[in-house]
């Protein structure tokens, strides 16, 4: 809602949003199959949604390959030259009871290999913000609290507006 305030937003969801904005328009649809042709979508955010796909929590069907799917769903509509915004919880792997997984950080940007990873910055679980991580830097340890944190990535579409002309 806040973001339609500066730019017109298209916000799709199983249960759409009851609400009226002016530059804010709420569409039905699932995240494994996206009301957009492929190739279309210049700017994508999926803010807190991944690691729910499949898990069967809010009305989505359970599988366990959903995850994979939703990925593979956003990268389908993401034209060439596009961005994808990107955030999960990741550290050690696991499903947390049926409410939402902890990604590995090696899954997150494997389910992108399509994509360039761009930016990552996390959020700890003691609340630090931590802009410009590098993937060869991070570290998780149970130990001292900090077995997870909220990962945010930007990955681009690095494909070829002309396909006759990508090498």
């Amino acid at each position: 809602g806040m973001l339609s305030a500066v730019v017109k937003v298209e916000f799709v969801d199983i249960r759409p949003l009851p609400v009226q904005l002016e530059n804010l328009q709420c569409r039905e649809g699932s995240l494994l199959n996206l009301p957009y042709a492929t190739e279309s979508v210049r700017s994508l955010s999926s803010m807190h949604v991944l690691e729910h796909v499949g898990l069967g929590r809010y009305g989505d069907p359970i599988d366990p390959e959903g995850i994979q799917k939703a990925c593979a769903e956003l990268q389908r509509v993401l034209e060439p030259g596009g961005q994808l915004y990107v955030s999960v919880p990741v550290g050690r792997p696991r499903v947390q009871f049926n409410a939402h997984r902890v990604l590995a950080l090696e899954e997150v940007i494997g389910f992108f290999k399509g994509l360039r990873l761009v930016d990552m910055a996390f959020v700890d679980n003691h609340g630090n913000y931590l802009p410009g991580i590098k993937p060869e830097e991070v570290r998780f340890e149970e130990s001292g609290g900090s077995d997870y944190a909220l990962g945010c990535f930007q990955f681009a579409n690095a494909g070829c507006q002309l396909r006759l002309f990508c090498f």
